[in-house]
């Protein structure tokens, strides 16, 4: 039975949080790679997709407001319109990456990965072991695999 550590890319491009959102668009070009792990100190800290770099240039929605005797009250969560804020003032790839993403380890089946994927929408798993990235498995690896 192959696992993760069969079929695994090991030569793994990834950024850190602190890397600018201007360099990130420049490697997604560069590499065309559409999603890369965020590592700090070799720990897996994210994942980072072209998703979330074009939803971070999606225009702010100023959300509708209700004024009633002195008071004002939201008609949207005020938690979603800062989290809006956030994404649109974003400057780097630690503000936008997706935290605690899928993973898997070593010793993963590729059934356990291929569900993984279609149940979180992933288009490529990290493998960890101990908290440090390995590599990572792609849907296309997945599909080669698959076909042999």
């Amino acid at each position: 039975m192959l696992t993760a550590r069969d079929i695994m890319t090991t030569k793994v491009v990834s950024v850190s949080p602190e890397t600018s959102l201007k360099d990130l668009a420049e490697l997604f070009v560069s590499s065309r790679y559409s999603n890369i792990p965020v590592l700090e100190a070799g720990r897996l800290v994210g994942m980072v997709s072209e998703t979330d770099l074009i939803e971070q240039q999606q225009p702010l929605h100023i959300p509708t407001v209700m004024a009633i005797f002195d008071g004002v009250f939201y008609l949207d969560s005020e938690k979603r319109f800062q989290q809006q804020v956030d994404r649109v003032t974003a400057q780097t790839v630690g503000e936008i990456c997706q935290k605690e993403p899928v993973s898997c380890g070593p010793a993963t089946s590729l059934s356990e990965i291929a569900k993984l994927m279609s149940k979180h929408k992933a288009h490529l798993i990290p493998v960890l072991e101990k908290g440090r990235l390995l590599g990572v498995v792609a849907r296309l690896d997945l599909i080669k695999a698959f076909r042999e």
